[in-house]
């Protein structure tokens, strides 16, 4: 069974830092595009940070560019989120999601390239 899930979520004060991670199972981790989107109450669904398959390209939204870095561990079939800096308007669910890709080295940053999705954790930054 395809499955994602989501840890490491939790609250956190203003300028503090958290790592989320993603552990996958049920499919082969390295032809999957792997990316974080988040979802704040009343908001629609975003997208953060992706990741190719042969982790040598990353992209990140510029709302989280130089504070977020996504990696992966193809070992552990595992990507993670390390988010410094945070401020409350990182407040969300964040969810992790992963994609089918023919190529090693494209990143996808809408929702719709992705077709597997975790269930969410939720990171909250007070003031």
């Amino acid at each position: 069974q395809v499955q994602l899930v989501e840890s490491g979520g939790g609250l956190v004060q203003a300028g503090g830092s958290l790592r989320l991670s993603c552990a996958a199972s049920g499919f082969t981790f390295s032809s999957l595009v792997r990316g974080w989107f988040r979802q704040a109450p009343g908001k629609e669904r975003e997208w953060v940070s992706a990741i190719s398959r042969s982790g040598g390209t990353t992209i990140d939204a510029d709302s989280v560019k130089g504070r977020f870095t996504i990696s992966k561990d193809n070992a552990n079939n595992t990507v993670y989120l390390r988010m410094n800096s945070l401020k409350p308007e990182d407040t969300a669910v964040y969810y992790c999601a992963a994609g089918y890709s023919s190529s090693r080295d494209s990143a996808f940053t809408t929702r719709g390239a992705y077709g597997i999705w975790g269930q969410g954790t939720q990171v909250t930054v007070s003031s």
